[in-house]
């Protein structure tokens, strides 16, 4: 039998630091965008899903402003 560690919940960023997602905040979203500058996953973020889908607008948004980059090299 293999023992596997218990792994830590993830919790929302945003839910447990009354946290406002904002497009001007670039170092917010740079912690969730990986180093290739692509959109972490829920999954491995552990936001909500709401949360998610206006993190993932906030990102396209800064994008298109260039507050963020779209891809990094």
């Amino acid at each position: 039998m293999r023992r596997t560690k218990k792994k830590a919940p993830k919790v929302c960023y945003f839910s447990t630091n009354n946290v406002e997602i904002d497009y001007k905040d670039a170092d917010t979203l740079k912690m969730f965008m990986s180093p290739q500058a692509k959109i972490v996953a829920r999954r491995r973020t552990g936001t909500k899903t709401r949360h998610q889908r206006d993190l993932a607008n906030a990102i396209k948004r800064a994008r298109f402003l260039s507050i963020v980059p779209y891809v990094t090299r």
